[in-house]
């Protein structure tokens, strides 16, 4: 069976969690049912060593030139993403992303990114809490969505911040498999969220 193929953008100052909840959330569903036939990669600019928001450093497994073809793209957030915005190159990626009927996601503030690559006109999307303003100041008509979760806008789905990723990718795995699937998924990382304060 051949399954989605899912790139997780790094970048330098990305967020940890916005992009390993998500990988921890896939990627075990890739590992664990290997028989769905799913993929998760990330992806980068470059080769080396990234140096995430907090000091944890990782190595991408490919830069874009060498990435395979993917269905799904995590775009995550953090502090790096204000050195993507206005950039051509990151806006090209994602409306090709787009037209090339990729599925386009982003948690946190990556949705900043999709905002300023125009992939958010004219849909319902949210951010994290103290972003909204800013998302909305960077597209046409983005209809605020700042208590949601995330946002299924169909060929868009966006997140809240940091947490709400892993949240996210369960509804990814229930709409790219099953209900089914996303619970077993969710249950094999004991996901079951009952903060203490």
């Amino acid at each position: 069976m051949s399954g989605p193929s899912i790139a997780i953008v790094l970048f330098p100052d990305v967020e940890e969690l916005d992009w390993v909840g998500p990988w921890e959330v896939l990627a075990a569903w890739a590992r664990t049912w290997s028989g769905d036939g799913v993929s998760v990669f990330t992806v980068a600019d470059e080769d080396g060593v990234i140096t995430c928001a907090n000091g944890a450093r990782v190595l991408p497994d490919h830069t874009w030139e060498t990435a395979p073809a993917f269905d799904v793209v995590v775009w995550p957030g953090g502090p790096g993403v204000s050195a993507q915005l206005g950039r051509d190159a990151v806006r090209s990626r994602l409306r090709e992303a787009r037209q090339a009927g990729v599925l386009v996601t982003s948690v946190c503030t990556g949705s900043l990114v999709l905002a300023d690559a125009g992939v958010l006109d004219g849909r319902p999307a949210t951010t994290y809490w103290a972003s909204m303003e800013q998302l909305t100041s960077l597209g046409t008509g983005i209809e605020p969505r700042p208590d949601a979760r995330f946002v299924d806008d169909g060929e868009v789905v966006t997140a809240a911040g940091v947490s709400a990723g892993i949240d996210m990718a369960l509804h990814l795995v229930r709409r790219l498999h099953s209900e089914q699937r996303a619970r077993e998924v969710r249950r094999h990382i004991q996901y079951d969220p009952e903060p203490p304060v």
